[in-house]
């Protein structure tokens, strides 16, 4: 009997953390996928992802527009309560045999709270990793909604355990980024102008002698010091003077002082060497990071496919404390002058190798196939 699995993708990350499990649940002859995309991931100002996914040839079964403006703790508590009553919604008229959350962005909670209060099973993608910020929060509260755990190191299953679920239901697949990671490795080195062909604003430079990327998102815990954090970002960038490909930040409680400190720094005309983004499709955003110098910033890109990738990652400050890492990553603290000597110490050196440790570039079909097959029950009791 074929399955309905419904998937909901609530921001940017997401869809690049499911994209290779998404063809592959579409591939399987005893699934059917049921496609949801949520909050961030329809917004123009977060890079618009609803029609990177359409392009690529998925089917959008339900939009759910729930996020509330303002980027601060409040409207993200209520954005997280807007999307709990219109996924309720939803669930109700698709009617899944299963709900696939992703993760541990705020946005994630109201899918688990709606599928756990209305019977569904619930997968959870990701869960037992350690990080900072609210995200530690809830990825350990969706781990005790979630019936089924599609963990990507043995660790994190390790993890999920002695949280006292069930061994038999934590599987280890390895994570749907890398597939995407080594699908950037195995076609083409990116071609073409990347201005004309995805736009963004600001200077246009030659790239062929290297260049940075940043990604860096505001900490949810730190959200008044936001501002601060990303000048010092800005400073180390313009001090450097080296062409940089900048994307924008996701939709998090501070994300307002993030994107100020940015604007001010450019219309100051201190950055004069970058050119930001809000998007790029995910295969094509992993080619530009593996053809870069470094990567700088807080996002995970920078310790699970840039691990694989081998791209030299410089992590500031604590929104990854505590993640795995590979041997491509420096920490520094929220200091410019720590930011360049980080970058300047990765170019002194040799890229790093690829590393394995978030999995192999086989999870989709690993996840797709656990889902045809992984029994169904919503009965939860603590094995400690």
């Amino acid at each position: 009997m074929t399955r309905n699995v419904c998937v909901v993708i609530t921001a940017r990350p997401s869809y690049s953390r499911v994209k290779s499990a998404l063809q592959a649940i579409q591939q399987h002859k005893d699934l059917k996928l049921q496609l949801v995309v949520a909050a961030s991931a329809l917004l123009d100002l977060y890079g618009n992802a609803v029609k990177v996914i359409e392009k690529e040839g998925f089917k959008v079964d339900r939009q759910v527009y729930m996020i509330l403006e303002g980027e601060n703790l409040v409207t993200s508590a209520k954005s997280t309560g807007f999307g709990l009553a219109e996924l309720a919604t939803v669930f109700d008229n698709l009617k899944p045999d299963m709900v696939v959350t992703i993760a541990d962005r705020f946005e994630t909670m109201a899918t688990a709270v709606a599928a756990s209060y209305m019977n569904i099973p619930l997968v959870h993608l990701q869960g037992g990793e350690v990080t900072g910020s609210i995200d530690e929060k809830v990825r350990h509260a969706i781990t005790k909604l979630a019936d089924i755990h599609l963990v990507c190191t043995s660790r994190a299953r390790e993890r999920v355990i002695r949280m006292g679920e069930k061994p038999e239901a934590v599987y280890v697949t390895g994570c749907p980024s890398i597939d995407i990671a080594h699908e950037a490795l195995q076609t083409m080195p990116l071609v073409g102008d990347i201005f004309s062909l995805y736009g963004g604003v600001g200077p246009r430079f030659d790239l062929s002698k290297g260049y940075l990327v940043v990604m860096q998102h505001p900490v949810t815990t730190e959200y008044k010091e936001s501002r601060l954090h990303i000048e010092e970002t800005l400073k180390a960038v313009a001090q450097l003077n080296i062409p940089t490909l900048w994307f924008w930040p996701n939709v998090d409680a501070g994300s307002d002082g993030t994107s100020k400190g940015i604007r001010a720094f450019r219309e100051s005309g201190q950055l004069k060497n970058v050119h930001f983004f809000k998007n790029l499709p995910p295969v094509e955003f992993l080619k530009l990071l593996k053809g870069s110098h470094a990567i700088i910033g807080n996002s995970s890109v920078a310790i699970r496919e840039c691990s694989y990738l081998g791209v030299p990652a410089i992590n500031i400050g604590t929104r990854q404390f505590g993640r795995e890492r590979g041997q491509n990553v420096l920490d520094v603290g929220y200091n410019h002058q720590e930011i360049i000597k980080a970058v300047h110490r990765h170019m002194q050196n040799p890229k790093p190798a690829t590393d394995l440790l978030y999995g192999d570039g086989q999870a989709g079909k690993r996840i797709a196939d656990c889902l045809a097959k992984v029994p169904l029950n919503i009965e939860k009791h603590l094995t400690y």
